[in-house]
C-alpha cells in the first residue's frame, strides 16, 4: 500500500493572487466599509433626488438636467466602487469615456428632433 499524500503546498487554483482575492480579514473590512458608505450615499442621494423632484427650476428642462445631474452621480458611484471600475487600466476608462461621448450625442440628437420636428405631413403621390 501506498502512503497517503501529505503535500499541504496549496494548489495552484487556490492560490489567492490567481483570483484576486483579499490577503486578510482587515483587508475585506475596508472594502465592506467602502461599500456601506457607498450604499449610504446612494441612499442619500436617492433622497436628494426625491427633493429635488419638488423644487421647481424654472423650467421642464432644467428640472431634467438637475435630474440627470444627481443620476450620473450615482451611476458614477455604482460603476466606480460596486462595478470595480476604481481600479481598472486605463483602456477601460477609455472606452467608458467613448461611450458616455456617443450617449450624450444620441441625447442630444434626440434633444434636436424634439425641439425642431419636421413641419407637415408627408403625402404620397401616385
Amino acid at each position: 500500500m501506498s502512503a497517503p499524500h501529505t503535500d499541504h503546498s496549496p494548489h495552484p487554483t487556490q492560490d489567492s493572487s490567481i483570483h484576486d482575492v483579499p490577503a486578510n480579514a482587515a483587508e475585506i473590512a475596508s472594502h465592506a466599509v467602502e461599500y456601506l458608505k457607498v450604499g449610504a450615499a446612494l441612499l442619500v442621494l436617492t433622497g436628494v433626488t426625491v427633493g429635488l423632484s419638488y423644487v421647481d427650476f424654472g423650467s421642464r428642462s432644467m428640472n431634467i438636467v438637475v435630474g440627470m445631474i444627481v443620476a450620473t452621480i450615482k451611476a458614477g458611484l455604482v460603476a466606480a466602487i460596486f462595478m470595480h471600475l476604481k481600479g481598472e487600466k486605463i483602456t477601460i476608462w477609455r472606452f467608458l469615456v467613448m461611450t458616455g461621448i456617443f450617449a450624450a450625442g444620441l441625447f442630444f440628437l434626440t434633444y434636436l428632433a424634439h425641439s425642431d420636428p419636421i413641419s407637415g405631413t408627408f403625402h404620397a403621390t401616385h
